[in-house]
């Protein structure tokens, strides 16, 4: 069974429902769907998009609508920035919830299902480095960064904090979009599909196991965030080789590499602390001007 074409309802302007709160929209092409089925006169499927299922239901010939299960949550003190992010987000399909203080972001971060939170910096109360600091305590939620233009040492405090990607305000919100999406196909690159468990990397002492996210050093655990985790693995799998840092910028980041971008190096720079380098024995060695090589045992004997 197939669910009936649909048409498209136009978006209300000036919205009066609460941030979170789930909208219905309709559409005016037909919906590939799977596992469609008839309840009660209401037909009810699913479409797969941004790696999520999204559920769509609706009666008789017209009037399908969409419901979202996954939710972002943006964390910012400047209102009418939430509203704008919100409609954008919202047409893409996402459920947005915002927060104005770092308190209540923290709370909401930390104990709310979130796909991920968009964190400002410029907080009352709590900043955002201390709300990041300890969400990443407990959780490895994707948190994107808004810092302000210019501010170098945001963007290196934030990236060494944990922070997956950031974006300098002002900021045009289809860049916005377009960030999330890169965040959200990185951090989902390991879920879905049937295909057979990908093998376990093991380069001298680090092991990396792609089907459970998970990293060790010396048989012990190290605790990476999804971007590091994803730039140990592009590493390891060329181990003994130079990876440019135009090819780990485009694989890790998901964006077009830049000469004044200096984030992937500091990504770099954490992976080697929780890897344990030291100036006589590192894991990771820089090429200069050209990128980066993990270090196979017997290079690193002879370093």
């Amino acid at each position: 069974m197939s669910l009936p074409h649909a048409s498209r309802a136009r978006r209300p302007r000036d919205s009066q429902q609460g941030a979170g709160a789930t909208h219905g929209r309709r559409y005016s092409r037909p919906l590939l769907l799977t596992g469609v089925v008839r309840l009660g006169g209401v037909f009810i499927g699913r479409r797969e998009r941004w790696g999520l299922t999204i559920l769509y239901c609706g009666k008789g010939l017209y009037g399908c609508t969409m419901v979202s299960m996954e939710r972002i949550l943006v964390i910012d003190d400047d209102v009418e920035l939430c509203h704008l992010v919100e409609e954008y987000l919202r047409a893409e399909g996402l459920t947005v919830e915002c927060v104005h203080d770092g308190e209540s972001g923290l709370k909401k971060a930390t104990a709310g299902d979130y796909l991920l939170a968009v964190l400002d910096v410029m907080l009352p109360g709590i900043n955002g480095f201390e709300v990041l600091r300890r969400i990443r305590a407990t959780s490895r939620l994707p948190v994107l960064l808004l810092t302000a233009r210019g501010e170098d040492v945001d963007r290196i405090v934030g990236l060494e904090i944990g922070a997956d990607d950031y974006l300098p305000k002002p900021f045009n919100p289809r860049e916005l979009v377009a960030r999330i999406r890169a965040v959200l196909r990185r951090t989902r690159a390991d879920g879905g599909g049937t295909a057979a468990a990908p093998e376990v990397v093991s380069v001298g002492d680090v092991e990396l196991d792609p089907a459970t996210r998970t990293v060790r050093l010396e048989g012990k655990p190290v605790d990476l965030t999804s971007v590091e985790f994803n730039l140990l693995e592009v590493l390891l799998r060329e181990a003994g080789r130079v990876v440019p840092r135009e090819r780990l910028v485009n694989a890790v980041l998901s964006r077009k590499f830049s000469p004044f971008d200096r984030s992937i190096d500091m990504h770099v720079s954490k992976v080697r602390k929780k890897l344990g380098d030291t100036e006589s024995d590192e894991h990771i060695k820089t090429v200069r001007g050209v990128g980066y090589i993990f270090a196979r045992p017997r290079e690193k004997m002879k370093a």
